[in-house]
């Protein structure tokens, strides 16, 4: 089959490599029929992830068709239309059985286009099949459920969830990537009384407020001009990180009101500063955090009945044997207008 290879930092190889085939009972091998490139994956090929190594199949979103099932999968049959998590554990260990997936003591957690192969792939095994896989409504479309592998959940549960988004809240995004504009998408579920994004960028703005922000500003200036007129000048209740450098962590912590909370979401490459010296006497709560996704099985509820509009975050739609233009479209934002690329195998 064909798949995307990382080989180092900076080289991605789309080429030949053997089929995927069951090696523990409780995996399903799956076609890929849509996949889509995360942020973290940039991340990879920037050599910021070194448990990577090369020869990794890379990414770790999919949606496509079981193939063939492990004796020891109960859930699942071939044929069936799974949405594939991001993440998945064992389901026996002490953090599975607490629904922290993430944490998974037992070969679980954040493996796809990580630990092992990924999905970035005309097939994929799936370890752990009937705690991974999600079988799919005929309501949702593989677009659509595309952006439950990894950005919503991972909104909701590190961002908006950690975050301590409430009714009534103001709330202060810094990023308006595919992760911040899933933070919005998903806080609005929450009901909070404004939603600040900060983006440089006027395009991600412009998403910004068309998903349901309620002013996106430039920089840190504007968002302390908001910071005065929305909060008293004490603060947002709830700030959410969505890049992942030192710089917008930093901002973070300069936004949020006393007792108030920082959830970070972004990736970090990089050491960032914390200022204890400042913090210490706001009663400040900092989260940090990977998506356990146990909230998938209500967010595709949610997108099924129609109570979750994900249209507009995918703007740029290609091949599967076209992920090389495809990353160079998602790699140049600044540019392209991308914000989440969706790939199909046709």
């Amino acid at each position: 089959m064909k798949a995307l290879t990382f080989e180092g930092p900076g080289r991605r190889v789309w080429h030949e490599v053997p089929d995927p085939v069951i090696a523990d009972p409780e995996d399903a091998v799956v076609r890929v029929d849509a996949v889509t490139i995360c942020g973290t994956d940039l991340h990879i090929l920037k050599g910021d992830v070194p448990e990577v190594t090369p020869g990794r199949v890379l990414g770790h979103e999919a949606v496509g068709t079981i193939t063939t099932v492990g004796t020891g999968v109960n859930g699942f049959t071939a044929g069936d239309r799974v949405l594939i998590s991001c993440v998945a554990g064992c389901g026996r260990c002490r953090y599975c059985r607490e629904n922290q997936d993430g944490q998974c003591l037992g070969g679980g957690g954040w493996t796809l286009g990580h630990l092992i192969d990924g999905t970035q792939a005309e097939q994929v095994r799936v370890p752990f099949a009937d705690r991974a896989l999600h079988r799919l409504p005929d309501a949702v479309t593989d677009e659509q459920a595309l952006l439950l592998a990894d950005i919503l959940p991972t909104a909701y549960e590190v961002g908006v969830r950690n975050g301590r988004v409430r009714p009534g809240a103001t709330v202060a995004i810094v990023g308006a990537g595919p992760i911040g504009l899933a933070a919005i998408m998903t806080a609005r579920l929450m009901t909070p009384s404004r939603i600040v994004v900060i983006d440089p960028a006027s395009g991600r703005r412009e998403a910004a407020e068309r998903l349901g922000a309620d002013l996106a500003v430039p920089d840190a200036a504007a968002a302390f001009e908001s910071m005065k007129t929305m909060t008293d000048g004490l603060g947002f209740d709830s700030v959410i990180e969505a890049v992942g450098i030192p710089e917008t962590f930093e901002l973070c912590a300069d936004l949020v009101r006393p007792g108030g909370t920082v959830a970070n979401v972004g990736v970090h490459g990089a050491s960032a500063a914390l200022h204890l010296e400042r913090l210490w006497i706001r009663n400040v709560t900092i989260t940090t955090g990977l998506v356990d996704t146990s909230s998938t099985p209500t967010l595709l509820r949610l997108l099924a009945d129609g109570r979750l509009a994900t249209e507009g975050l995918v703007t740029h739609r290609f091949g599967l044997d076209e992920i090389q233009d495809a990353y160079d479209v998602f790699e140049r934002p600044q540019d392209t207008g991308a914000l989440k690329v969706a790939l199909f195998h046709q």
